[in-house]
């Protein structure tokens, strides 16, 4: 099983600024996926065998940081 990222897009929105859509991404950024919404994005992901992260915090989502994620 390969480790994913469940990101809202657009990255670096301001608070308040709604989001569009939800993005799988792998430890690249490579984007596997878009969703309209995170559940979505988690579902298409454990499809496809992969084991997506959600991060803790907004906007702490280094993928090098363990800490800023969870398994979903």
């Amino acid at each position: 099983m390969t480790t994913v990222y469940i990101e809202p897009r657009p990255k670096g929105r301001p608070e308040g600024t709604p989001i569009e859509d939800y993005v799988v991404e792998d430890h690249a950024n490579h984007v596997l996926h878009t969703a309209d919404t995170q559940q979505q994005a988690i579902d298409w992901a454990k499809r496809n065998g992969h084991r997506p992260h959600v991060a803790r915090v907004r906007h702490l989502n280094d993928k090098r940081v363990p800490d800023h994620w969870r398994e979903v």
